[in-house]
Formats: structure tokens, sequence, C-alpha cells
């Protein structure tokens, strides 16, 4: 486990056998056992889809009042977890040569992290476009992996973060865009200059973003078979409660 923040933390869970495969962008389901029951919930995977022996990294939000993330935040490392089995139709098309724009908020970055590194790891890069939307700098996920690559050239890679609240004395500083996700795309992907028709997007995060991208990414030019999305949860939805064991 490596806290980025007090509210951030990536963890790697392992199961007991053998890693069970998975395609970049599915999520696996964790359990935490309170009593008789398990509280639950699903996570995208961030770690490559390749060479398994390490597990799985999640990507995780510290939910203040929350009924699963304090649980899980609260675990020591090397705590026994309950761990289904990956699942998910969110998955990257591997032949798709097209420029990846991969659009998040907050979290939903980590399918994105599992599908550019395990492009990385099929010796097949593709041309990247990172647009994460969070609220506060210290909450810009995977930064140093993405930047670092940005910066060596070592994948193809650009890194668009924005954030929302930049009056926050948190962001003193902050130089680079604001405002929601969606509200910076067209204007990320002019100034870098990607063809509407030579693209593949993918979305991840909450329900209004995912709408409001959309439309954004349709205003740009993409075709709607070139959107591809994950939600949270569905719109009114949020995920709540416990399960049977």
């Amino acid at each position: 486990r490596v806290d980025d923040t007090d509210t951030l933390a990536r963890v790697w869970i392992k199961p007991d056998g053998a890693t069970t495969p998975f395609e970049p962008g599915q999520y696996v389901t964790i359990g935490v056992k309170v009593g008789e029951k398990f509280v639950q919930r699903p996570y995208s995977i961030a770690s490559s889809a390749r060479g398994l022996d390490g597990g799985y990294e999640l990507y995780l939000r510290l939910v203040r009042g929350g009924a699963f993330t304090p649980l899980a935040f609260a675990l020591p490392v090397g705590h026994r977890l309950r761990v289904l089995a990956p699942k998910g139709k969110f998955t990257m098309e591997p032949a798709d040569t097209r420029v990846q724009i991969y659009v998040s908020s907050g979290t939903g970055i980590a399918p994105f992290v599992s599908m550019a590194r395990t492009l990385a790891d099929d010796g097949a890069p593709r041309r990247s476009i990172f647009l994460n939307g969070v609220s506060y700098v210290s909450d810009i996920g995977y930064r140093d992996l993405i930047e670092g690559w940005q910066r060596s050239g070592a994948y193809p890679a650009t890194y668009v973060p924005t954030i929302s609240r930049p009056t926050d004395p948190s962001n003193v500083g902050w130089t680079g865009r604001t405002g929601r996700v969606e509200s910076i795309i067209r204007t990320a992907l002019g100034d870098l200059g990607i063809d509407p028709g030579q693209a593949i997007a993918y979305l991840c995060g909450n329900p209004e973003m995912i709408v409001a991208a959309e439309q954004e990414l349709a205003g740009y030019g993409l075709a709607a078979g070139a959107i591809h999305k994950e939600l949270y949860w569905p719109a009114g939805k949020q995920p709540t409660g416990a399960t049977e064991p």
C-alpha cells in the first residue's frame, strides 16, 4: 500500500492462488467482512494485464463517512479480503491504432493506466491523451508515472489534468487548466491537434461527467462508435450497503 494523500491510496492485492487474468479496463470486487456479512465494492485494475505475479493494483479514495472505504483504509497491510474474479465489458480494443483519448474524473484514471501499461508491455504503444479532472492539485493521480513517460519519451502519452476548484487555498500556484474535465475536452484536443476521425475515446467516472463528456466529444467530431464509457454507478444509484458472505 502506498498512500499518495490522506484520502488516496494505491494498494496491491494478491489472491491465494494464481492471479486470474484480466483484460485492461476490467475491475475486481473486494470485500471486507463485518460481522457475518461482507461490505464490498468494485474497483478498476490499474496494473498491467501482463505479468500477474504481483496481483492487482487498485486506486482507492477514502470517502469519509462512507460504508466501505473507511473499512478498507483501516486495514493493515497483509490483512485478508474477499476478492472476486475480474469482470466487466469496458475493455481496451488492442488492435485499434487510433489516438487514445482517456477522459476520467478522480480515481477513474485507473483503468487507463492499465491500458497504457499493457500496451507498453506488449510493445504496441499508442498515442494517448490523459484528461483527468480533480478538485485539488494533490489529487492528480499517477502524475509521476504519466508525466515521466511524457518527459522521457518512454510512452507517447500527454497528461492534461484540470482542477475544478482553482480558488481553493490548497491549489495556490496551480498554472494548469481549470474547470471540470468535460469543460476542457474541446480546447485541449484542439490545442493538441487531435484529428477526431483518427481518435477513440474512453470515459470513466461519475455519470454526470460521462453524459457531458460524450456531448463534448461528439461536438468535437468523434463518432458515437468511437466513444466507450464506464460509469462508477448508474445515475441516482450510488452503491451502498452490505452483502451476505
